[in-house]
């Protein structure tokens, strides 16, 4: 639809250009150009049938300026050279020639548009050697080289300013792409630490609580005591549970009092401890080195990590397995072990799950070594050396 609005605008520049030229070229008095002194006679033609159809054969391919600027200024300079050297009153059809170098200037590369002003000074050139007229100076001459430049000129900068707005374009297009990657990325990244937390959470208490409902119905009939204690075990866990994906999920809603809910750390550590125990895991916790304070990241990874870890050792180890917790605080160090003295090589395939790669994303942002697998002697270690800074 553009191309035909386009094609229309020129169609009709073509046709008033041409209409123009030939009442100009009619209705001119060529005696004007007879009278003049040095002029010879006869030199000047009268307007005839031949002249009238090179006048509008130059103003034609105004047509398909835009298509074929080139072709179009070629297909122009030969009516327009004939015009000159056939002593014929041109009108306004040199017009067509100024027009169709501005089209070519704005519509090809630099190499062509300079190609295109030679090729029209040399028509110029060829017209005014050829021609039997005699009138023009070379004041005149000077300002027809001026007006072949001036309009190459303003084609040129047309072509500049529409391509320095296309890089405008162009440029905010990248930028916008950009900023929708990064937006999606941040969202993405967003969801995968939301997925985190939750499952760390979900799948710690959750394990803790099938393994205490287990030992409920086991001892139900023969020790109903027993079996309440565990089920009041479940709820507390149960609870628990809820209280931390309310705090999770109240992230996302802004202005949600959960936000300022402080996240799990090094603190927290034996109150986790004596929850395995009471879920039927014997637990040790041991801090070595002198503790110092430590990053809140490093210390929600380092807890996740531990939780994990126990969790871990709960489903697999089998029963009669111990849990050692180890924290040791070197001074550009944090290492964390959670190893457990249980079926070990048995238990490793059934072990490996979202929550350890988790783990393994957790370590690896804040820089850390990871090593999962199983011990040399029996059992099965998760560890975690993480670099501290330099005042931490």
């Amino acid at each position: 639809m553009r191309n035909d609005r386009a094609l229309f605008r020129d169609t009709v520049l073509a046709v008033v250009l041409a209409a123009g030229s030939l009442a100009l070229f009619l209705f001119y008095d060529a005696a004007d150009l007879l009278s003049q002194p040095g002029q010879p006679a006869g030199a000047v033609r009268s307007p005839d049938l031949v002249g009238g159809a090179l006048v509008v054969l130059t103003a034609a391919p105004l047509a398909v300026r835009r298509q074929w600027p080139v072709g179009a200024l070629l297909a122009s300079a030969v009516p327009d050279t004939l015009l000159n050297s056939l002593g014929y009153s041109l009108g306004l059809a040199s017009v067509a020639g100024l027009v169709l170098l501005y089209s070519v200037a704005a519509r090809r590369g630099l190499a062509v548009a300079l190609a295109a002003l030679m090729f029209a000074m040399l028509v110029y050139a060829t017209g005014a050697l050829l021609s039997p007229l005699d009138a023009l100076t070379w004041a005149d001459h000077l300002v027809v080289v001026v007006l072949l430049a001036g309009a190459w000129g303003v084609g040129r900068a047309i072509r500049l300013r529409r391509a320095y707005f296309e890089e405008l374009k162009d440029r905010a297009a990248r930028l916008e792409r950009a900023r929708e990657a990064d937006t999606r990325a941040a969202r993405a990244e967003e969801r995968s630490r939301i997925a985190r937390e939750l499952h760390d959470v979900i799948a710690h208490h959750v394990s803790v609580m099938t393994v205490q409902a287990a030992a409920a119905r086991k001892v139900l009939l023969s020790d109903p005591e027993l079996a309440g204690e565990a089920l009041s075990a479940v709820e507390h866990t149960g609870r628990k549970a809820m209280a931390e994906m309310r705090d999770i999920v109240g992230v996302l809603r802004a202005g949600s009092p959960a936000e300022l809910g402080p996240q799990p750390g090094m603190s927290a550590l034996p109150a986790l401890v004596e929850q395995m125990r009471e879920a039927g895991l014997a637990t040790r916790l041991t801090v070595e080195g002198h503790e110092a304070p430590v990053p809140a990241g490093i210390e929600l990874a380092a807890y996740r990590l531990v939780q994990e870890g126990l969790t871990n050792s709960l489903r697999h180890a089998g029963p009669g397995a111990e849990a050692v917790v180890t924290v040791r605080h070197e001074p550009r160090e944090l290492d964390v072990r959670v190893a457990d003295d249980g079926r070990g090589a048995a238990g490793v395939a059934a072990r490996p799950g979202h929550g350890l790669v988790g783990i393994r994303e957790r370590v690896a942002l804040y820089g850390g070594i990871l090593s999962i697998g199983p011990r040399p002697g029996g059992g099965f270690e998760v560890r975690a050396r993480f670099p501290l800074k330099d005042g931490r």
